[in-house]
């Protein structure tokens, strides 16, 4: 196996009638020998355009790729010793499943014991060995997922690519087979870069995650280090589900002691938060300039007789049964917000509800810069 470096990597589109297209923005990235690498983001962050870099598929704009410590800029995708799976397990549909897997060794003329003892190793690896006679058009999509998986592990190449592999798959069975993959990691000890928009396989799969957002990098950590430590208000946003609650406004005098106080919105009564000494201390700088305190869905709670700071009251606009938890949508203040709680009782819109918020784990953000304080 093989780790992956990336330097200084560029990508532009050039168009002909308007401004180019600049989708990769000069990232630096280390891959470990053996890590499971995931990068994640929404659609156009540039997360797929890089996985095609890194393959060979796209032409680089600049910088520099390395696979195993050997610079790769200009040599083929078949050179380069990787394996990739794509969101379209691209299957021969006139092949059997056998054939699929050792299509490829084929081309590369290995014996023919050497090609039927690693499809053999592969198929009782994956779970396949009573399909190898079928042909795609009779697997289950889970199946056609693994015989796609399969054709990759059978090369043994350095490094596998993954572009969203499981997309089209019920939600079920991606769950199902984001733990195979998971195994299959474990197993292997095999170099892997996977590129998914779910956060949810971001956090469950990776031994690392690189957030990406317009073609730049945004955090690269494990996954709880980004969920706990987010580097600024979009990491923030995107990892987690609920995704994080925002309060924007600013620390001012109230009652004689600070306050956080949120901006105002008509037709609303500001709320008006006691930080503690903590938070306090790391907005000193801040103290009346603008300021977002990012509160997570579970760390806002139905209020007890214990509660004494952080207290508010809401109205409930929406209410989500999970099953075990509740996702409950509050407004207050003319602020929406999510609580994740446990499904003690039935909640219903336009209920009123007290809820207390733990502000001894929230996150505070310099509302310019969008960075964590």
């Amino acid at each position: 196996m093989a780790g992956v470096v990336l330097e200084d990597l560029v990508k532009v589109y050039p168009q002909r009638h308007a401004p180019d297209v600049q989708a990769v923005r000069g990232i630096n990235l280390a891959v470990a020998d053996g890590e499971f690498m995931v990068l994640v983001g929404p659609s156009g962050c540039g997360k797929s355009t890089t996985l095609r870099m890194i393959a060979g598929l796209e032409e680089i704009s600049g910088g520099r790729i390395l696979i195993g410590g050997r610079e790769v800029n200009g040599v083929a995708p078949k050179d380069r010793d990787i394996a990739m799976v794509f969101q379209n397990y691209a299957l021969y549909p006139h092949f059997s499943v056998h054939d699929n897997l050792a299509f490829g060794l084929r081309l590369r003329r290995l014996p023919k014991p050497e090609i039927d003892r690693r499809v053999r190793e592969v198929a009782a690896l994956l779970g396949l060995e009573a399909c190898l006679g079928r042909r795609p058009r009779a697997l289950s999509g889970g199946q056609r997922q693994r015989v796609a998986l399969g054709r990759a592990i059978v090369r043994q190449p350095k490094v596998f690519l993954f572009d969203e592999p499981l997309s089209n798959l019920d939600a079920q069975m991606r769950v199902s087979m984001r733990g195979e993959l998971s195994r299959l990691h474990a197993r292997l000890g095999a170099t892997m870069v996977y590129v998914t928009h779910d956060q949810v396989e971001a956090m469950s799969m990776g031994d690392r995650i690189c957030v990406m957002r317009d073609g730049e990098i945004q955090q690269v950590d494990e996954p709880l280090a980004i969920y706990h430590r987010p580097a600024n208000l979009f990491v923030a946003g995107f990892i987690g589900s609920p995704p994080m609650n925002f309060f924007r406004g600013s620390i001012l005098p109230a009652g004689g002691e600070p306050a956080f106080v949120t901006d105002f919105v008509e037709g609303a009564t500001p709320l008006a938060l006691r930080l503690n000494p903590a938070l306090l201390l790391r907005a000193q700088r801040m103290l009346g300039k603008p300021l977002v305190v990012g509160v997570r869905p579970e760390d806002v709670r139905p209020a007890g007789t214990a509660d004494s700071a952080g207290v508010i009251e809401t109205e409930i606009e929406v209410a989500e049964p999970m099953g075990a938890e509740t996702h409950l949508y509050l407004r207050a203040g003319g602020i929406p917000f999510v609580a994740r709680v446990r499904s003690e009782g039935r909640h219903h819109p336009s209920e009123r509800l007290s809820v207390a918020l733990d502000l001894g784990r929230a996150h505070l953000f310099d509302a310019q810069t969008g960075k964590a304080l």
